[in-house]
C-alpha cells in the first residue's frame, strides 16, 4: 500500500473535493483522482461515493479514516526514529535559489550540520526554473525554490510566504504618498532572471496597467540587484524581510506603489521514496526554519 494515496485519502476526506486536494497537495485533479482509483482497487472497497457534482465518504469510507491518520502518524513516526543522527552517513545535494541564501539557508545549513554531522551536503544555487528540472530528473536530492513543481513523484512542502515591497534608493527622491506603477514607470525595473515567476509577474503588472516597452534590467543574483537598487539605478519589488537591514539603514526606502507586489511562495521540493528518508527529514527541517526566520523578521518589523 502506497503511503502517499493514504495521505491523499485523508486530503480528499477533509475537503470534500478532489479538486480542492489537489491544490493542497500542489498537484492535478487528474492525479488525485488516479491515486485514489488505485487505493480503492488495492483494498477492494469504494471509498467515496460519486456523482456528477460532489464526492462523499462511502460508509467504509468514514470507518477509514480513523485507522488512515493513526497510519501516516506511525509512518511519521517511524521516520523521526530512523534518522538517527549517529547511523546517517553519505551526501544530500541542496539545490536553492538566491533568496533563500539571503533569508534563512545559514540557520538550515547549521541545523543539519548539529543534527547529522556525518551527512555532507552538496550545495547548488540556480534559478527555481533550473532546480525545478534537476530535481525532477533526479539530479539533486531537494530543492527549495519558488514553486511548486507539477509532479506526480515529487512532493511540494511549503516553506513560507515572503510578502514583497516596491523599493528604491533615496536617491531617486520619489515621493512618500501612493504611487501608480505609471508614476514610476521612467525608471528601470530591476527584476529577477527572464522566465522567472517574479519577472513574468512584473511584466503582467505592467501590462494590466498600459504601459507598454518598459526598461527591465534583470539579474539572478539578488546580490546584485539589491545593488544596483541602492545606487539608484532603478526601482524593484523584493521580498521585505530580506531587505530588512537595508530599510532601517535608509539605503533603500520602501514605495507605496499599487498595485502591490504579489507575495512569493517557497517550496521543498523532493522525490517521493521510502528510501529518501533524508531530504525528507531536511525538508521538514526548512520548513520549521524558514517559518522561525519569516516570524522572527515580522515580529522585529519598523519600516
Amino acid at each position: 500500500m502506497n503511503l502517499r494515496f493514504v495521505e491523499t485519502f485523508l486530503w480528499v476526506a477533509r475537503l470534500g473535493s478532489f479538486s480542492a486536494a489537489a491544490e493542497r497537495l500542489n498537484t492535478t485533479q487528474a492525479a488525485i483522482s488516479n491515486r485514489i482509483a488505485t487505493l480503492e482497487r488495492d483494498l477492494g472497497v469504494r471509498l467515496f461515493e460519486r456523482d456528477s457534482r460532489s464526492i462523499r465518504l462511502s460508509a467504509v469510507g468514514q470507518q477509514a479514516v480513523s485507522k488512515a491518520e493513526e497510519l501516516v502518524r506511525v509512518a511519521n513516526a517511524f521516520r523521526e526514529a530512523a534518522s538517527d543522527p549517529t547511523s546517517l552517513r553519505g551526501s544530500i545535494r541542496i539545490g536553492t535559489i538566491d533568496s533563500i541564501v539571503h533569508a534563512w539557508l545559514p540557520q538550515l545549513i547549521e541545523r543539519i550540520r548539529e543534527r547529522y554531522p556525518s551527512v555532507a551536503i552538496d550545495l547548488n544555487t540556480d534559478t527555481s526554473l533550473n532546480l525545478s528540472r534537476e530535481v525532477a530528473d533526479r539530479r539533486i536530492d531537494l530543492a527549495l525554490i519558488m514553486g511548486p513543481v507539477m509532479d506526480p513523484d515529487l512532493v511540494n512542502l511549503d516553506l513560507c510566504t515572503f510578502a514583497c515591497t516596491w523599493l528604491a534608493s533615496p536617491k531617486l527622491h520619489l515621493p512618500a504618498e501612493p504611487l501608480s506603477l505609471a508614476e514610476i514607470a521612467h525608471h528601470p525595473f530591476l527584476a529577477y532572471s527572464k522566465d522567472s515567476l517574479p519577472h513574468h509577474r512584473v511584466l503582467r503588472l505592467l501590462a494590466d496597467v498600459g504601459i507598454e516597452d518598459p526598461t527591465i534590467y534583470n539579474s539572478n543574483s539578488l546580490a546584485t540587484i539589491i545593488r544596483l537598487a541602492k545606487d539608484g539605478i532603478g526601482v524593484t519589488p523584493l521580498p521585505t524581510v530580506i531587505v530588512r537591514d537595508h530599510l532601517e539603514a535608509g539605503t533603500l526606502v520602501a514605495l507605496d506603489v499599487q498595485p502591490a507586489f504579489p507575495p512569493l511562495v517557497f517550496y521543498a521540493v523532493y522525490s517521493d521514496h521510502p528510501d529518501n528518508l533524508i531530504p525528507a527529514v531536511v525538508a521538514r527541517m526548512a520548513q520549521e526554519v524558514a517559518r522561525g526566520f519569516s516570524e522572527a523578521q515580522t515580529d522585529g518589523a519598523s519600516w
